[in-house]
C-alpha cells in the first residue's frame, strides 16, 4: 500500500508529492556537476518512477545536453531558485528528486555513493555503504538502494 510523502521549494510556491510504500532510500553523488549545482561537495537524491510523482506549480526548465548527446531537463522554483527534480533521456519515465527537498529529509537514509573518485577530502563514506568510483552498475546501483 502507498503513502504519500510530499515535499517543495523553500519559498513554497512549489509543492510536490511522491506515492511510495516507504520513504525512499537516497544517493549522494560526488561529480563535478552535482557539486556545482549543489555548492556543496555532493548532491543527494532518490530515484522515483514519473508516474509516482506529482507537483503543484509552475517550476521554471533548464535543459542541458551532455557531450553524448543525453538531454537533461532540470526543474527549480522561479521564484526561491530551489533545484527541485530533474529527468534524463537516458532514464526515460523516472525523475530524480533532490532529497533536501522532501519535507521529511531528516529521516532519509544515504544507501549509496557515486563519483566517489571526486570526492571531497574529509568526506566520509561508511564501509558498510556501496560505493562506485563512478557511475554504478545500474543492477548493483538499483539493489543497493532497494535495501
Amino acid at each position: 500500500m502507498s503513502e504519500h510523502f510530499e515535499g517543495g521549494c523553500r519559498c513554497g510556491w512549489i509543492r510536490y508529492q511522491i506515492a511510495a510504500e516507504r520513504l525512499p532510500n537516497t544517493y549522494a553523488c560526488h561529480c563535478r556537476d552535482c557539486q556545482t549545482w549543489s555548492g556543496s561537495a555532493f548532491s543527494l537524491q532518490f530515484i522515483l518512477p514519473e508516474d509516482r510523482f506529482s507537483f503543484a506549480g509552475n517550476p521554471e526548465l533548464y535543459e542541458l545536453t551532455s557531450p553524448s548527446g543525453r538531454l537533461s531537463r532540470q526543474y527549480a522554483c522561479p521564484i526561491c531558485f530551489t533545484r527541485l527534480y530533474n529527468t534524463n533521456s537516458a532514464r526515460p519515465g523516472v525523475v530524480i528528486v533532490r532529497a533536501g527537498t522532501l519535507d521529511r529529509s531528516d529521516e532519509l537514509k544515504i544507501a549509496a555513493h557515486i563519483w566517489t573518485r571526486r570526492k571531497l577530502q574529509g568526506s566520509y563514506i561508511p564501509d558498510n555503504v556501496p560505493n562506485w568510483p563512478e557511475s554504478a552498475p545500474a543492477d548493483e546501483f538499483i539493489a543497493a538502494l532497494s535495501r
